[in-house]
């Protein structure tokens, strides 16, 4: 691979880094300055909250309850062995879209993101983002989340999505 090659491909991981420093500079925020299980802000009327919260599990505090060893090594080792992978094929693939490289720049840098916490937070992954459901699937309110979270969700949507568009596009 030549150096403009690899230029292309390192560009998008500006991404990445931008995601890792909102997303910890977002949680220092608000440690820093909302006591923990309290509500800092609100914004129309109940929709949106700024809360102070953590989650020692995953996704909907999966495994939250589960042994630390098994969360060290569930939640913290496994995941950064995926994106040591993700990132090893990223830079051997050379079929990847534009797209899909900043798409996959994003889920690594909100999977960093949240690794950081694991791994410096004893109280575990800071949570702060409170939406209103309105009872679909039975919830009130989604389950909170944070900067880091929303990499992944946004960046993997679209991942999907382009990767779903290229193969409509060789049918």
């Amino acid at each position: 691979m030549d150096k403009k090659d690899f230029g292309k491909k390192l560009l998008p991981f500006v991404l990445s880094f931008a995601v890792i420093i909102l997303d910890q500079v977002t949680k220092i925020l608000i440690v820093k300055n909302i006591q923990y299980g309290t509500i800092g802000a609100q914004f129309f009327g109940d929709f949106l909250r700024i809360v102070h919260i953590s989650n020692k599990g995953v996704a909907f505090s999966v495994g939250a309850t589960w042994s630390q060893t098994i969360r060290q090594l569930l939640f913290s080792l496994l995941p950064l062995v995926v994106i040591g992978i993700v990132i090893a094929v990223y830079f051997r693939n050379d079929d990847f879209s534009a797209l899909q490289r900043w798409a996959i720049a994003g889920i690594v840098g909100g999977g960093l993101g949240n690794l950081i916490d694991r791994w410096f937070r004893k109280e575990g992954v800071v949570d702060f983002i409170d939406v209103k459901f309105f009872g679909i699937f039975g919830l009130e309110r989604w389950p909170t989340f944070n900067v880091a979270d929303s990499a992944v969700v946004v960046c993997g949507l679209l991942l999907i999505i382009s990767f779903a568009a290229a193969l409509k596009e060789k049918k």
